[in-house]
């Protein structure tokens, strides 16, 4: 068995959450924030047996798109320069964890 960590935009959130319930997956979600912009992020907890791994993460790529933004750069690079700064948001970031033990209580 495995568990997936799979940190997404908060954007993202609804329609990953909602394809992978459509797949017969259940999550957990954990909300979170981002350190780089300080966005909200959606950190989203999925166990599942050793062959789904792969159907799980291609429903989170397919779902968590990564997107350009316009970001003022006083709150993103402590104001090295004045100008906004077109940045790439979104997309997923992902851990795959061996469970050694799982109970459902």
């Amino acid at each position: 068995m495995k568990l997936i960590m799979a940190i997404v935009h908060k954007e993202d959130e609804h329609k990953v959450v909602s394809e992978l319930g459509k797949n017969g997956f259940s999550t957990t979600k954990l909300c979170s924030s981002g350190g780089f912009l300080r966005s909200g992020n959606v950190t989203l907890l999925v166990g599942v047996d050793d062959d789904k791994v792969d159907s799980v993460i291609q429903v989170i790529e397919k779902k968590s798109k990564s997107r350009k933004i316009i970001t003022d750069p006083s709150i993103a690079f402590e104001a090295y320069t004045n100008y906004p700064i077109e940045i790439e948001v979104g997309g997923a970031t992902i851990f795959v964890l061996n469970v050694e033990r799982f109970e459902k209580v």
